[in-house]
């Protein structure tokens, strides 16, 4: 037995055939709708390459410090053993000098040597370290030279921290 379906009066059946389906709306985009949202991140890129290239130069700038803070370690093990440490703290001044001719170049540096030499370790303000470098540079070439043991290793570790606060904090004027 079949059922049947009741008929629509034409009213209803005009209102379904019209129907249609759900519209949906474009996707939205997410490109900005102004330019000022362009010019902002032209600026904002910009200003990152700006500091980016800033940070790549100071870190160029500051090679021969990452160079000098190396050979200090090396220095270190070298004073570490009594046997070597005369000749560690001979290095020690070598890379005092290469450091400071790197940072200020030839002209002003070269010449410096004694007391002069010793005054423009000390310029950076810190009273310790100009008296910890002055104990190596002048008392450090009348010491003998067959003596392993001439520099105590109190001493010695107290110039190896003058020495290193220097190569960090020096400034080199531009």
């Amino acid at each position: 037995m079949e059922e049947a379906t009741p008929k629509l009066d034409p009213m209803t059946e005009t209102a379904l055939r019209s129907l249609r389906d759900i519209a949906i709306p474009a996707p939205v985009s997410w490109m900005p709708h102004t330019w000022g949202w362009a010019v902002l991140a032209l600026v904002l890129l910009v200003v990152l390459a700006c500091i980016f290239l800033a940070w790549l130069r100071r870190h160029r700038a500051n090679a021969y410090r990452r160079e000098a803070l190396a050979e200090m370690d090396r220095i270190d093990r070298l004073t570490r053993d009594p046997a070597t440490r005369r000749q560690g703290m001979e290095e020690l001044a070598i890379v005092l000098k290469r450091t400071a001719l790197a940072g200020w170049g030839r002209p002003p540096v070269a010449a410096l040597s004694g007391a002069a030499w010793v005054d423009f370790l000390g310029e950076d303000g810190k009273a310790e370290t100009g008296k910890a470098l002055a104990a190596l540079l002048d008392d450090g070439e009348y010491r003998q030279p067959g003596d392993p043991g001439s520099a105590p290793a109190g001493e010695v570790d107290t110039l190896l921290a003058a020495a290193r606060g220097w190569i960090e904090h020096h400034h080199v004027p531009a």
